[in-house]
C-alpha cells in the first residue's frame, strides 16, 4: 500500500480529479496542491451537496486532513477569501489550511494584463480563462513577481507601490486602464489579515510528515496534455501540470511519490483552442456532453468532445510514470451501440503512436479507431467490475490491454458510492 500517491490527470483536464482526490482524501494526513491557481475547477459532491473547488485542495471537507497550497501554485488572494468563506457558509471550518510562503500572489494588474494579451493575439488567441495565471508565472520566471511572504509582510504597501508603477505602465501600452493604488492596497490589506495566519513554511511541514510515516495526497490540477513543457504547446497552461511539477511545486523531493493514479475520462474533452483528432462534431458529440454535463466549472464554456485517444493517453503515462488507471465518467458511454478509441494517427498516409510535438503536425493527424461494441444497459448502481455488462468489462479490458497498466478503479456517477475500487492503492 502506497503511503504517498499523485492524482493528476491524464488527458486535458475536466477527468474527475476532484471527486476521487476528495474520496481518497478520507484515508489522507494531508493533501497537497502543488501547481495551477484558479482557473481550473473541481466539483465535489460531499453529502450530497455539490461544491465548485478551484484553489483549494479536495480534502478540506475532511476536518482531520491537512490541506497544503503548495509553492508551485500562484494564488489570487481575493479568488481564496471567496471561496474559503464560501465553504465556511456551508458549515466547515476551514481549520486544516496551510499556504507555502513561497507561492507566487495574483494581483488585479496579472487578471487585466491577460486580458489585454489575449485581445491583442487577435485569430492566434490562446483561450485563456483571464485569471491572471500566465502574466504571474511570466512575473515568476522574470524574478519580478511576489510571493506570499511578502504579501503578509509588513513591507507589503511599499512593495506593491513599486510594482504597480511598472505595471501600470504595461497596461497602458496595451491601451488598458491604470489600476488605482489607493484603492487596491486598501482592499489588499483587508485581506492580507484573513490570510496571514494561513501562511508558513509547508516545506518543512510535509518533510516533518514524511518523516512521521503519514499518508500524503497530492492533488493535480488541470490534465497533463496541458504541461508548460509536455502539453499540446501553445494551447497549454503556463505550469508544470505533469508528475515533475509535484517534486518542484511542494519540495517533497524525487524519492516522496510511490504511486501515481492517471484519472482518465472514458471519453475525451477539450477547453480552448488546440489540435484535438478524435473529435466530434456530431449528434454523438452533443449526446456525450449533456449525459456528462461537459461545461467548465470555472468559465460554464460548453467542452469539446471526441472519442478516447490512446495516443495521447500512452504519451501521458509515459511522461508521468502512471503506475494505475482509474477510469471516470464510464457511465455516459451507457446506450451507445458502438464506441470508437483512436489506437493510432496517420499523418500523410504514415502510421504515428504518439502526439506531435509540432502543433502543425498535430492538426494533420487523422484518428484511426478500433470500434468496440457498446451496452444499452444503466450501470451508475452497479457495485463492482463484476455487475457490468459484458461489453463494458471489455472496453476496462481493452484499455488495460492497450496501456499496460491496471484500471484499479472506475467511477459510474458523481457521488461516493459510484466509486468501484478494483484494487486499494493507498
Amino acid at each position: 500500500m502506497n503511503k504517498s500517491i499523485l492524482v493528476l490527470g491524464a488527458q486535458w483536464g475536466d477527468e474527475g480529479k476532484g471527486k476521487i482526490t476528495n474520496y481518497l482524501s478520507e484515508k489522507a494526513d494531508y493533501v497537497i496542491r502543488y501547481q495551477g491557481g484558479n482557473n481550473a475547477g473541481h466539483t465535489i459532491v460531499f453529502d450530497g451537496h455539490k461544491y465548485a473547488l478551484r484553489l483549494i485542495p479536495s480534502g478540506v471537507f475532511n476536518p482531520n486532513t491537512k490541506c497544503i497550497l503548495g509553492n508551485g501554485m500562484v494564488i489570487n488572494p481575493r479568488a481564496f477569501v471567496e471561496e474559503k468563506n464560501e465553504i465556511q457558509r456551508a458549515g466547515f471550518a476551514c481549520d486544516n489550511l496551510y499556504i507555502s510562503d513561497r507561492a507566487h500572489v495574483i494581483f488585479d494588474h496579472h487578471l487585466v494584463l491577460d486580458a489585454l494579451n489575449e485581445e491583442s493575439l487577435g485569430a492566434n488567441k490562446i483561450g485563456t480563462t483571464k485569471k491572471g495565471i500566465g502574466p504571474c508565472y511570466t512575473d515568476k520566471a522574470a524574478r519580478v513577481g511576489m510571493r506570499m511572504c511578502d504579501f503578509v509582510s509588513d513591507e507589503f504597501p511599499e512593495l506593491y507601490r513599486d510594482l504597480l508603477k511598472v505595471k501600470n505602465k504595461q497596461i497602458v501600452d496595451l491601451g488598458g486602464t491604470p489600476i488605482d493604488y489607493e484603492k487596491t492596497v486598501k482592499e489588499y490589506l483587508d485581506i492580507q489579515k484573513q490570510i496571514k495566519p494561513l501562511v508558513t513554511d509547508t516545506i518543512s511541514m510535509i518533510a516533518k510528515a514524511r518523516k512521521e510515516g503519514k499518508k500524503i495526497l497530492f492533488e493535480g490540477a488541470q490534465g497533463s496534455l496541458l504541461d508548460i513543457d509536455f502539453g499540446s504547446y501553445p494551447y497549454v497552461t503556463s505550469s508544470n501540470v505533469t508528475s515533475g511539477g509535484t517534486i518542484s511545486g511542494s519540495g517533497v523531493g524525487c524519492h516522496g511519490i510511490d504511486g501515481i493514479l492517471g484519472i482518465v475520462k472514458s471519453y475525451q474533452t477539450r477547453v480552448g483552442e488546440g489540435a484535438f483528432p478524435t473529435e466530434l462534431k456530431d449528434e454523438i458529440g452533443d449526446e456525450i456532453r449533456e449525459k456528462g454535463h461537459e461545461y467548465g466549472t470555472v468559465t460554464h464554456r460548453p467542452r469539446r468532445i471526441g472519442w478516447l485517444d490512446l495516443c495521447a493517453l500512452n504519451y501521458s503515462i509515459q511522461i508521468n510514470g502512471i503506475s494505475s488507471i482509474c477510469l471516470t465518467l464510464f457511465d455516459v458511454l451507457s446506450g451507445f451501440d458502438e464506441i470508437k478509441v483512436c489506437t493510432h494517427y496517420q499523418i500523410d498516409g504514415k502510421n504515428v503512436y504518439t502526439i506531435p510535438a509540432s502543433n502543425i503536425q498535430f492538426k494533420k493527424c487523422v484518428p484511426v479507431y478500433e470500434v468496440l461494441k457498446g451496452w444499452k444497459e444503466d450501470i451508475s448502481n452497479v457495485k463492482s467490475f463484476d455487475e457490468l455488462p459484458e461489453n463494458a468489462k471489455k472496453y476496462i479490458e481493452f484499455i488495460e490491454k492497450e496501456t499496460g497498466l491496471p484500471v484499479s478503479i472506475f467511477s459510474v456517477g458523481p457521488d461516493k458510492y459510484q466509486t468501484i475500487i478494483r484494487k486499494e492503492i493507498f
